[in-house]
């Protein structure tokens, strides 16, 4: 569901990586003359582990340089940020600290506190507000948003999201006549990350449960980006003044053992289908 320059909020999906320079070859040295057998000089053979600080296995080091050098063929800039939650591996490219317009991914945080305060006892959720929370997620669904926003106070929302993990996000001046609306927000792709691990490592079990069941089965308009089998998303995509942003925020595998955060600012250089396209194969590449 897209709004014209206000903020189309729907799925999309969100990043790229330190610069490695590799080894030169070893030069090539002339051995003594001797009757003993000399050892074999060791031979350095560049780009076999192309990041070997970055903690991930070597493998995997060439599927995140292969993605960084795709992103950077991509139109505008990328941000993205992979975490291995077994290993604690971490990896964040040169834009994941790019401040972003957040689109329909800072749906995502509305439900952890909306849940949150249902928990604790400071609201209460009725029917219509759970239909409105997966109609947030499933379909990324603006007016549900609104509902919500505007009947649980957006200012207490935005007060939350820094317990959340998303400690650069900044609300912004937009067109709408209230102040803050979660349509115009701002955030890193290092904001997406720790949201994400937020929900896996610290929202009670139940609520958890909910929230990855329904990033698991969200509905055709956000089957891109961090999306496929053993995974689950939140996307969100819009048209600012300065032009489109596609953004893509979950978890991939057994035990949700990655998690993946990628926002795309196209800067004019594209739109929505270079976007999608973009962050989608992004997701290719490191889980092919």
């Amino acid at each position: 569901m897209l709004r014209p320059i206000l903020v189309a909020c729907a799925l999309a999906l969100t990043a790229c990586g330190h610069a490695v320079t590799a080894e030169p070859p070893a030069v090539a040295r002339t051995q003594p003359q001797s009757h003993t057998l000399a050892a074999a000089p060791l031979v350095v053979t560049p780009g076999i582990c192309p990041l070997p600080d970055s903690g991930f296995e070597c493998d995997f080091q060439k599927r995140i340089k292969a993605a960084q050098d795709y992103a950077e063929t991509r139109p505008g800039t990328t941000g993205f940020v992979l975490r291995d939650r077994k290993s604690g591996a971490i990896w964040r490219n040169d834009h994941s600290g790019d401040m972003t317009w957040t689109a329909s991914t800072i749906k995502l945080a509305m439900v952890v506190n909306l849940l949150e305060r249902h928990r604790a006892g400071k609201i209460k959720l009725s029917a219509e507000d759970r239909s409105l929370m997966s109609a947030m997620l499933h379909t990324s669904d603006d007016d549900a948003a609104d509902t919500l926003w505007k009947r649980y106070t957006g200012a207490t929302f935005n007060a939350a999201f820094d317990k959340y993990g998303m400690t650069e996000l900044v609300p912004q001046k937009g067109y709408s006549t209230s102040f803050p609306y979660w349509g115009f927000e701002k955030c890193t792709a290092n904001d997406l990350d720790r949201l994400m691990n937020h929900i896996l490592d610290a929202v009670p079990a139940d609520d958890r449960a909910y929230i990855l069941g329904q990033m698991r089965e969200v509905g055709p308009v956000q089957q891109w980006g961090v999306w496929g089998p053993d995974s689950g998303v939140k996307n969100g995509w819009s048209e600012e003044d300065g032009g489109w942003v596609m953004n893509s925020v979950g978890f991939v595998g057994k035990d949700e053992r990655y998690t993946l955060a990628i926002m795309n600012n196209l800067k004019g250089e594209g739109a929505y289908d270079e976007g999608r396209a973009t962050d989608t194969e992004i997701t290719r590449i490191l889980f092919r």
